[in-house]
């Protein structure tokens, strides 16, 4: 729902000059500080977060210098994303829970092919190891978390 906040501050300083943007599958907002509330499966669509010119540097830095990933250091108060909830108080209608493995299945595809391609720009690049590290993290396999064994 529109709260009049046109402009996305930085998500690890609150900075609100940006310069990146880097699109994400839902589950990954779970990786983020203060994300304990927002129920992740009634995210629709992606999830975007936005850096300052030095934050985004430093991120650069992390992912591709580094292989490491950033998203535990940014705030999801800061994130842009859509809920759910309010596609559904804006429409006056009930919607059911959003079925997020196809976006994750295309994120990671579109991610690899990225990461295959010695071409792509950093920004790109950022944002496809992030996907690929941070799914990973999550034990997404293919769109699909990983099935741990039963144990009798």
């Amino acid at each position: 729902m529109y709260t009049g906040q046109t402009e996305q501050p930085c998500c690890l300083c609150g900075a609100d000059e940006t310069v990146a943007r880097l699109d994400l599958p839902p589950r990954t907002v779970t990786l983020m500080r203060n994300s304990g509330p927002i129920a992740w499966r009634d995210i629709v669509g992606e999830v975007s977060i936005h850096f300052c010119e030095s934050d985004w540097e430093l991120v650069r830095e992390l992912v591709l210098d580094m292989g490491m990933l950033p998203l535990s250091r940014c705030n999801v108060a800061h994130a842009s994303m859509s809920l759910r909830e309010d596609f559904e108080a804006l429409l006056n209608a009930t919607r059911d829970e959003p079925d997020q493995t196809a976006l994750e299945a295309s994120a990671l595809e579109r991610s690899r092919e990225v990461l295959d391609d010695p071409e792509a720009e950093p920004q790109a690049a950022v944002q496809a190891r992030v996907v690929v590290f941070a799914l990973d993290e999550l034990d997404v396999t293919d769109g699909h978390e990983a099935r741990q064994p039963d144990h009798a």
